[in-house]
This record gives structure tokens, C-alpha cells and sequence, in this order.
């Protein structure tokens, strides 16, 4: 099993009976993402972006800066939690500049401030 970090981007199926994987963020710490011993990870779960619609205040954006071929919105107002055997494939990692926009967004969406 690979070695994962925190803000990998990974491809994965929340719900098994989801037709198509989608990116997700990995926010664990690195401790409990890179650690064979913790079978489960908190992910931040990602959609590409349609043209027509805007993001809603609990998303951010993510682009090809990131790793990601499609604009790509994720959503900071519910975090996730699946096995690591469930990741399909890596697929990317959030730039540093997104990582602020995440953190802040996670803050202000569960009233951490």
C-alpha cells in the first residue's frame, strides 16, 4: 500500500454504490496518513466544477496547479472518512496556496473561529 500525506489528492468512491471515483483530499495528518497501523483517512470529497455554476460558499476550486486535468471544486463543509484500501489511485497534490484556502474555509464552515 503506498505511503500517503496529507493534501495528496486521491481517487476514490465514498459510497460503494457510486458509479465513478472522484478526487479527494486527504487532511489526516501525516502521521495517520504515512502510518500502516490507521486503516482509515478524513478526506475532503471533490467534484469537477460545471460551467454554469458557482461555488458555494463552502467550497474551494482546485485546477491543473494541483494536479487535476478539470476545474475541480471541494467541499469544506463535510469531512469524510474511508479506508485506505479504497483509494483507487493517487491523482495529485493541493498547492500550497490552496491549502490556505482550505484551512480557512474548514475553519469558517465548522465555526472554529
Amino acid at each position: 500500500m503506498p505511503e500517503y500525506r496529507q493534501w495528496d489528492i486521491v481517487r476514490v468512491r465514498i459510497n460503494p454504490e457510486d458509479r465513478d471515483a472522484h478526487p479527494a483530499v486527504i487532511i489526516s495528518s501525516d502521521e495517520i496518513a504515512g502510518r500502516a497501523g490507521y486503516v482509515r483517512l478524513n478526506v475532503l470529497y471533490c467534484s469537477t466544477k460545471r460551467p454554469a455554476k458557482s461555488l458555494a460558499s463552502y467550497e474551494v476550486m482546485l485546477n491543473s496547479a494541483d494536479g487535476l486535468e478539470a476545474l475541480t471544486k471541494v467541499d469544506c463543509g463535510f469531512l469524510y472518512a474511508i479506508k485506505k484500501d479504497s483509494i483507487i489511485n493517487p491523482w495529485g497534490r493541493v498547492s500550497v496556496e490552496r491549502r490556505r484556502a482550505i484551512k480557512q474555509k474548514i475553519v469558517e464552515c465548522f465555526g472554529l473561529l
